[in-house]
């Protein structure tokens, strides 16, 4: 849990960047699919059944994987700032 809680503060902090930067529509995404892994994480540890707690864990993969996509697309836009070592965080969550 804590490393999706950090991931998402890291995606907070990312969002607000692109914010500046009036990449709005892409912080928004950012923001929307980041945190939500971690707050889908944050919910399977109170599952009411195992199939809850699966459901839960593939909902925060999926947001995961489009975190990833938003990700690689900042990586390979300029004038984006650089997403630093999130994409290897996102891996390991």
């Amino acid at each position: 849990m804590a490393k999706s809680f950090d991931f998402a503060l890291s995606i907070v902090q990312y969002s607000e960047s692109l914010e500046e930067l009036r990449k709005f529509v892409v912080a928004n995404q950012f923001l929307k699919s980041g945190t939500s892994v971690g707050a889908n994480v944050w919910e399977a540890q109170h599952a009411e059944s195992r199939a809850d707690f699966v459901h839960k864990l593939k909902i925060a993969a999926k947001e995961a994987n489009e975190t990833d996509y938003w990700l690689l697309l900042s990586k390979h836009s300029q004038q984006y700032p650089t997403i630093e070592d999130r994409l290897e965080k996102l891996l390991e969550l």
